[in-house]
């Protein structure tokens, strides 16, 4: 299950399909060594997005 200290490069190595809901909250670094590094939480606070949004939207993908 993915949650808010889940880490973006993570994520994404294990589902690569998450990658669109990263992209539609404004994060297109995602190739960027920093941002593969940082928390959702970080990188939601970052981009001024929700982060219980996003886990939600990348668990019911991933179907957690």
């Amino acid at each position: 299950m993915i949650t808010k200290d889940s880490i973006i490069g993570d994520v994404l190595d294990k589902y690569p399909q998450a990658a669109p809901l990263f992209l539609q909250m404004g994060m297109h670094c995602l190739g960027c060594p920093a941002s593969r590094g940082e928390s959702i939480a970080e990188a939601c606070a970052v981009h001024g997005a929700d982060p219980d949004k996003l886990i939600a939207s990348i668990n019911g993908l991933i179907g957690e």
